[in-house]
């Protein structure tokens, strides 16, 4: 049994198998998922398990070198915004886009992460960095 870190087969799959520039997608519960990308359904109830816990989880196993967020976050879920802000690495650069780019995006990604989290616009695009 593995001992640290992610436990769910799937996502813990996902990540190992993410190359330099791939893409991947951790979202609220209401995100669409595109047709053709893979979904990691993690969403056991409302809440459970929470954006910023399953990004923190994800971020501690994964190389990133950029990111992506919802525009609308900031306004329409300012506490949301405010504890990303705070627990967001400063060392990799994130850029905002509008939500309905941020989904044209999506259906580029590897995989999309589905939470609990009921939080609107409470998305990341993370894009797979290389360690050398």
């Amino acid at each position: 049994m593995k001992k640290i870190g992610i436990l769910h087969v799937q996502l813990s799959r996902v990540i190992a198998s993410m190359a330099h520039g791939e893409m991947l997608v951790i979202g609220d519960a209401g995100l669409p998922v595109p047709p053709g990308v893979e979904m990691v359904d993690l969403a056991l109830k409302e809440g459970v398990p929470g954006f910023l816990e399953t990004l923190e989880a994800v971020l501690g196993e994964l190389h990133v070198e950029e990111a992506v967020i919802d525009t609308e976050q900031a306004e329409v879920s300012p506490q949301m915004f405010k504890e990303f802000t705070a627990m967001w690495p400063q060392e990799i650069p994130v850029s905002t886009v509008p939500h309905g780019e941020f989904q044209e995006m999506a259906k580029r990604a590897k995989a999309v992460v589905r939470t609990g989290e009921f939080t609107p616009y409470s998305n990341i695009i993370l894009r797979a960095g290389v360690l050398f």
